[in-house]
């Protein structure tokens, strides 16, 4: 039994948002899917609505009895899975044919064209807006998200199989399975330094996915990067860039250079100068595959992003509310900066809720610097995710290192009364926990408010 060609799927953390995108990969494709997570989502609902069988209880006598024939049955599991898992355990003592999430992805992507978008931010998306671009100029096109696509409200578009877009995630170095025809880096700042201890083993992991890049594929980097390749940029002397960026109604304008010819006009809808790199990169890729500039100048201005990436819950003349999953320091400067351009008279108030023990103790200085360049900063408690505490690390002491007197450490349930008693006009929800589900309840609030 092949991964292509197993009659029964089952997948250890269903819900995660790409396991989610693979099983409706194989659901798509005719497959009988099913699977356990740890608790309900909106992601399981979905799945769930598509006929997938998913319990959020590890036993073996949950599993569905068709899944259970070692023969047919393909099992894929996420790291976040413990090796101690009952049913991931039952699997391999029985003979499975058991494979992580990123073994299966190269796989998949190995069938046609594999294009890749790999770096610590950004990629997501990049991703996104390649995946929209490709399918809105009718390439047959099979997309893997890294988040919802607020264009096609879900994580996997399918329109044919002669082009694959992927997330080339560097977490556990799994990006390294696959062997794209063409791929880019848009960052490499230190992260996930739990896995790889420094920040150099980071970027020779990098250099060794550029290597990974078909001979006769096509390579790019994001300008200023220490690798060789296509560069992109914006208003640089890069092979692809933006030039001539203005602001109108909220969007860029810009004129999109090649190495060979220069295009008028483009439109992006998405605020930020880094989200516009992430435009740019996306534009070279699809326009080197062989899009025409008239369909991909269409599709871009018809993007409308990725949920929980500068996400507008409330955007009025008095009050706006932005969710972003911005968890690293670059990450949140850039937000900042983003906003600032768009609200450069308004009192920014940023609720952050930093992610993972680890990171907060690797970054915290920076976490410090960028975050207190708001107005007002809410700082609630570490979410844990996979980790259990480390001695020392906590948002209290990131609090101490923030500068701005305009802070405090507060609880879930003490954000909204604080929100009601601050005067900021922009609000933004920060962070890659589990702070996405309260704007649900902080949005509610707000509007009932006013």
């Amino acid at each position: 039994m092949t991964v292509l060609n197993a009659h029964n799927v089952y997948f250890l953390g269903i819900g995660g948002i790409g396991m989610s995108a693979l099983a409706r990969y194989f659901h798509t494709n005719g497959k009988n899917v099913a699977g356990y997570d740890r608790t309900a989502s909106d992601i399981t609902t979905d799945l769930r609505g598509l006929g997938i069988d998913i319990h959020f209880e590890d036993t073996v006598t949950a599993i569905p009895p068709a899944f259970l024939n070692s023969s047919k049955t393909l099992v894929v599991y996420t790291p976040a899975i413990p090796k101690s898992h009952q049913e991931l355990q039952y699997f391999r003592s029985k003979g499975f044919k058991v494979l992580k999430r990123s073994e299966v992805l190269g796989e998949i992507a190995g069938q046609g064209t594999c294009l890749a978008v790999a770096g610590t931010h950004g990629k997501t998306t990049t991703t996104s807006i390649l995946g929209h671009l490709l399918y809105d100029c009718d390439v047959p096109v099979t997309a893997f998200f890294g988040g919802i696509s607020e264009n096609y409200n879900t994580n996997f578009i399918s329109k044919g199989t002669e082009v694959t877009v992927v997330e080339a995630d560097e977490f556990d170095r799994s990006f390294l399975t696959l062997n794209p025809d063409m791929a880019c880096i848009t960052s490499m700042d230190a992260d996930h330094l739990d896995i790889y201890g420094d920040a150099e083993a980071l970027e020779s992991t990098f250099r060794k996915f550029s290597k990974q890049v078909k001979a006769n594929g096509t390579f790019f980097v994001k300008n200023g990067l220490p690798l060789n390749g296509l560069t992109y940029g914006l208003e640089d002397d890069s092979d692809f860039r933006a030039e001539n960026i203005r602001i109108s109604d909220g969007r860029y304008i810009f004129d999109f250079r090649t190495p060979n010819k220069t295009y008028k006009n483009f439109e992006f809808n998405l605020p930020g100068r880094h989200n516009l790199s992430n435009a740019i990169i996306a534009l070279a890729m699809a326009a080197t595959y062989g899009c025409p500039h008239q369909q991909l100048a269409k599709g871009l201005a018809s993007y409308k992003g990725v949920r929980r990436r500068f996400t507008y819950h409330i955007k009025t003349e008095d009050l706006v509310l932005i969710d972003d999953y911005a968890h690293h320091p670059q990450e949140i400067e850039a937000v900042y900066q983003a906003l600032r351009e768009m609200y450069p008279e308004k009192k920014l108030l940023a609720i952050f809720q930093p992610h993972l023990y680890s990171r907060t103790r690797d970054f915290v200085e920076g976490f410090a610097e960028s975050l207190s360049k708001f107005d007002a900063i809410i700082l609630l408690d570490i979410y844990p995710a996979r980790e259990l505490p480390i001695e020392g690390v906590s948002s209290a002491w990131l609090l101490q290192k923030i500068k701005n007197p305009n802070k405090q450490l507060l609880k879930k349930t003490e954000v909204l009364d604080a929100i009601k008693k601050s005067d900021a006009s922009v609000i933004l929800t920060i962070g890659a926990g589990d702070i996405g589900e309260e704007v649900k309840t902080i949005k509610k609030a707000m509007v009932l408010a006013n």
